[in-house]
């Protein structure tokens, strides 16, 4: 139940967030999303709802100018979450271009990003060369922890852009539609929709157990590597 409570509260949070600011909510979640996950699924699913005018109140407003609800709406939000993850991705290829291996050695757990990520990461490019950049955009949870990498690997910024825009833009597009096509829906889809999130939560519970329990293996090896006795 507390993993439950902890997700409804997120969700209520991001909600508001979008809500009251809207497109510059969009933008700004989306630019986080690029090297720190914010449940960018939900940001965008809502967002593409906010653009349906599911909500009594809630606008899209541009530089000072109201959008109509609709697809011109759903178009800036879609975009604005695009553009913000292309954004934040580009700011993290540059903390990994800078900062260097032993930035993340030192700091990456401040983004998520631990050795054994970085590890991960590297086995990603070296299965898959540039093409890493791409896979991983359309691919949850990985998504949100390339950019930074992609920079440590010195990865050309020119390559590493045009890589990151289709993915980028797809995974906006894509939850913004899911968001608009619910509609005025949005309470039952809503509701459906938190049964994936617990889902992802026990998911990633399983990982953390998992973790814990090859972390205790391998300590157990490394000592009795060290006491041939044993």
């Amino acid at each position: 139940m507390l993993s439950a409570s902890i997700l409804s509260s997120i969700t209520d949070a991001l909600t508001t967030l979008i809500g009251d600011h809207g497109v510059y909510a969009v933008f700004l979640l989306m630019l986080i999303d690029a090297v720190f996950p914010t449940a960018s699924e939900l940001v965008m699913v809502y967002a593409g709802a906010v653009a349906a005018g599911a909500f009594a109140g809630q606008d899209v407003v541009l530089f000072g100018k109201e959008i109509p609800h609709g697809f011109d709406a759903f178009l800036v939000m879609a975009i604005a979450g695009g553009l913000g993850y292309l954004i934040g991705s580009i700011i993290g290829w540059w903390i990994g271009v800078h900062g260097g291996r032993p930035f993340l050695e030192r700091r990456g757990r401040w983004v998520h990003v631990t050795p054994h990520t970085l590890d991960r990461a590297e086995s990603w490019f070296d299965r898959y060369g540039d093409w890493a950049v791409a896979i991983s955009r359309v691919t949850p949870v990985v998504r949100s922890f390339i950019a930074i990498p992609s920079g440590v690997m010195q990865m050309p910024l020119g390559r590493y852009t045009l890589l990151t825009i289709p993915g980028s833009f797809a995974w906006a597009f894509l939850f913004a539609g899911i968001g608009w096509a619910a509609g005025s829906q949005w309470e039952d889809f809503h509701h459906s929709f938190r049964y994936a999130e617990y889902v992802v939560a026990a998911a990633v519970l399983i990982v953390v157990v998992a973790g814990v329990v090859r972390h205790r293996r391998s300590s157990r090896v490394g000592r009795r590597a060290e006491d041939p006795a044993r």
